[in-house]
């Protein structure tokens, strides 16, 4: 005898907020992925393979602050930096920021729904970090696009 299945198809689940959220904290984990290996190929292209450490790499892929990097690199072609003030490079930050926020904020959101029992504090806890979370993103998209 086979055993009974335990699981929903998704026409019965239905696509509802759960569904849509585990969707998204995939996707937003991809986007990550893919952001950040786009600012390390700019990275490379613009001059960074030969003339900078790893960890100054890093900081320019994930932050191309081209302030940043004329003070901790010794890089002797300084008209290159003018490429990353560009609408691209703005939009790539903004999206890498808000994308690892989101994410961020989903973890911790599961963590205050799994751990807290009082429901008055994880209410609390709930709009608490996603005014913190709005506001975080305010201010670094704020900092991208003022640089």
């Amino acid at each position: 005898m086979l055993a009974k299945r335990r699981t929903l198809s998704l026409a019965k689940r239905g696509f509802d907020f759960e569904i849509f959220m585990w969707l998204f904290v995939r996707l937003s984990a991809l986007a990550m992925y893919l952001f950040a290996l786009i600012g390390l190929v700019g990275a490379l292209i613009m001059g960074a393979r030969t003339q900078v450490n790893f960890a100054d790499l890093m900081r320019w892929t994930f932050m191309p602050d081209s302030n940043h990097v004329l003070m901790n690199t010794t890089l002797n072609n300084i008209a290159n930096l003018d490429v990353w003030v560009t609408l691209f490079w703005k939009i790539m930050g903004s999206l890498f920021v808000t994308f690892a926020a989101a994410h961020g904020l989903h973890g911790l959101l599961s963590v205050v729904e799994d751990y807290l029992k009082n429901s008055a504090v994880r209410r609390f806890l709930r709009y608490f970090v996603l005014v913190l979370t709005v506001v975080g993103i305010a201010i670094a998209i704020y900092v991208v696009w003022t640089k």
